[in-house]
């Protein structure tokens, strides 16, 4: 169940990536105020009405129209260091820094307080009182 909502989350992801970074162009052909084509990336077909004003002597086309919209992507996704203000720069070092040390191991772990003797015990204080854990 998990590595199947890991699939899904992933294929999600990649999919928002590429609608959000790809430009969008969206042509539509209006005839008589009605939508007669959409099309993705191309132009429009039209609706046979520019043959019709070849043999009218008119100008232009009033019944056609022609829409077009760009719905424009990103294009600068890369996020350099000099981007990032100096607080979230550092704060990246220290992490990273942290991150790296969780996984590298120890030889031997660190004696804190090894310049100080121990104190001297002359008699075993647990006895004199006689306090025993149980």
């Amino acid at each position: 169940m998990k590595s199947l909502a890991h699939k899904i989350f992933v294929t999600t992801m990649a999919l928002l990536l590429l609608l959000s970074t790809v430009s969008w162009t969206v042509d539509k052909h209006l005839c008589m105020g009605r939508v007669m084509d959409i099309s993705f990336f191309a132009e429009a077909e039209g609706c046979g009405m520019e043959m019709a004003d070849q043999f009218f002597d008119t100008e232009k086309n009033h019944c056609c129209d022609d829409e077009t919209f760009t719905i424009e992507g990103q294009d600068a996704l890369k996020l350099t260091w000099d981007d990032l203000q100096l607080e979230q720069q550092v704060f990246l070092v220290a992490f990273a820094q942290s991150y790296y040390h969780l996984f590298t191991s120890l030889e031997q772990p660190p004696v804190p307080f090894t310049q100080y003797p121990p104190p001297l015990l002359v008699q075993d204080l647990n006895i004199l009182h006689e306090v025993f854990l149980i």
